[in-house]
């Protein structure tokens, strides 16, 4: 067996031992459910629930700006990023293997787009009375291991990922800059294989900001999240 493969198993493996643990999946039939939906013809994800739908942001709502601290220890806030056209923020956190698993390809999307106007944003969403890998010193080891390029705020009290309708980790929101404020214009997920990057098909962040950047409609405006629950 080539080492590609059996590197492949780990990860796969990796990630069913983790669904017990983040309880992001119980049956076979859930289990589905978790994964990125399909989408209608308005790019919408077509058979997400009544109640992900109406709750938090909806694509073309306007986003609130917020104050959250940083792993250097200083706050940040959307506006400080004046050069911005808009922002790719991720809500994500250390200990969800499905987070983990995005990490690089998270990396990734910063140096690619961040010059270009539409830097990441990493929030971490979860109590880490309840998630002790969540707590602010785990997140400056992590960000100092993984190399992250971006901000890494912790969402102190959980007031901003409720606004959002956030609910798994990694779960994606890509905001554009406007006179109007800051429009949401993606939800959802990184991209169609959690798994395996090297096996991904469909871009889903990416096609969003190659859009926005030439002026264009948002492809596919909503995919559904998949990945660990956020620890309340």
């Amino acid at each position: 067996m080539k080492r590609t493969q059996i590197l492949g198993l780990f990860a796969v493996a990796s990630i069913l031992i983790a669904n017990v643990s983040c309880k992001s999946e119980g049956s076979k039939a859930d289990e589905k459910k978790e994964g990125v939906e399909a989408v209608d013809s308005t790019g919408v994800a077509s058979d997400m629930s009544e109640t992900e739908v109406r709750s938090g942001y909806k694509v073309g709502d306007i986003a609130t700006d917020f104050s959250l601290k940083n792993i250097d220890e200083k706050n940040v806030s959307l506006k400080d990023m004046e050069d911005a056209k808009g922002y790719i923020v991720i809500f994500t956190c250390n200990h969800c293997p499905y987070a983990q698993a995005y990490e690089e390809r998270i990396v990734a999307l910063d140096k690619k787009y961040k010059d270009q106007g539409y830097p990441v944003v990493a929030i971490n969403p979860n109590n880490p009375e309840k998630a002790k890998d969540d707590s602010f010193e785990k997140m400056q080891e992590r960000a100092s291991e993984k190399g992250f390029t971006f901000p890494y705020l912790l969402d102190e009290g959980q007031k901003i990922y409720p606004q959002y309708g956030a609910t798994k980790t990694p779960h994606v929101y890509i905001l554009e800059k406007t006179g109007e404020g800051n429009v949401v214009r993606y939800i959802g997920a990184i991209d169609d294989n959690y798994e395996d990057a090297s096996a991904v098909t469909k871009k889903y962040v990416e096609d969003a900001v190659d859009a926005l950047l030439a002026g264009k409609e948002v492809p596919v405006k909503e995919t559904k999240a998949i990945g660990c629950s956020i620890k309340a």
